[in-house]
């Protein structure tokens, strides 16, 4: 299994944890990683607003094209479910013989082009589709009997692109994986509830009322921790919730991690690699048998 790897910037910030334990759990399961190199944002959020919606597209073309010569012929992967989406999008616009022949005449300027050969695909797809649950299975070192975990996919992961390898509105890859690993998946209320990504850095109180909801629906279902396979997710669930509480008279501590620190955890490495510091609110008590 050999792709070409898109980190990401966030991969550089806030989900370093993300990154380092992706590098890690590939390692474990026999996935060669191809960083693209000299890669660039890929503008999720606000390129688009500040330049033009065209110029945000070559923008994030520009890695397709970058990995399509570099590695030709390998999928692209990405751990941040914003990257999929914003290089999906961009690459399906390929198929569109307009937009193709003006995206490769401004990607000259770099001395660059792209057919649209490659396709883009998200941690998720990968370890359902290419890895599966038996492969994960085989590997994990330290099953997580006995450990309730709380999946929450996001929206961008599944429904962005709306491509077959999940159910968009009642996602299971995750979950799959959890049960590999020897978790137990919790099914809890508004799991499917949007946690209003970066929406969070100009209005914080929307953000709250919306992870509010997820949060304290994986709490009643009992989950000992959140998990995410997103970024935006992640930051939201965790730096948010003590402000959460107070906001609406609650206490929940649940951990939110990445879903490869938990693969991480289950595979036998130690918390530095799984990146456990990073989190904010402590896992190391839900943890404790796995840390």
């Amino acid at each position: 299994m050999k792709y070409n790897y898109y980190p990401g910037c966030a991969s550089e910030g806030t989900a370093l944890a993300n990154y380092h334990a992706f590098l890690a759990v590939a390692d474990k399961l026999g996935i060669e990683l191809n960083e693209i190199e000299d890669w660039n944002c890929c503008g999720a959020t606000v390129t688009s607003s500040v330049v033009g919606e065209f110029p945000a597209q070559v923008l994030a073309a520009r890695n397709l094209a970058l990995a399509e010569k570099q590695l030709p012929d390998h999928d692209i992967v990405t751990t941040c479910s914003s990257c999929y989406a914003i290089l999906g999008l961009a690459n399906k616009k390929f198929t569109e013989e307009e937009f193709n022949q003006n995206a490769n005449e401004a990607l000259k300027e770099d001395e660059l082009q792209y057919s649209g050969s490659l396709n883009v695909r998200f941690l998720l797809d990968i370890l359902a589709n290419d890895v599966g649950p038996e492969k994960i299975k085989a590997t994990v070192q330290k099953p997580l009997e006995g450990l309730k975990v709380a999946g929450y996919v996001g929206c961008q992961s599944v429904k962005a692109l709306r491509n077959d390898y999940d159910d968009p509105e009642y996602p299971q890859a995750m979950d799959n994986v959890i049960r590999a690993l020897g978790g137990e998946p919790v099914e809890f209320e508004n799991s499917n509830k949007c946690c209003t990504g970066a929406l969070a850095l100009s209005a914080p109180d929307i953000t709250l009322s919306a992870v509010h909801p997820i949060i304290d629906g994986a709490a009643k279902a009992n989950a000992d921790i959140i998990v995410t396979p997103c970024p935006l997710c992640q930051m939201n669930l965790d730096a948010y919730q003590a402000k959460a509480n107070k906001k609406y008279q609650t206490n929940n501590t649940l951990p939110v991690l990445f879903i490869t620190q938990l693969m991480a955890l289950a595979f036998g490495l130690d918390k530095k690699t799984a990146g456990l510091d990073y989190c904010i609110v402590s896992p190391y008590n839900k943890l404790s048998n796995w840390a």
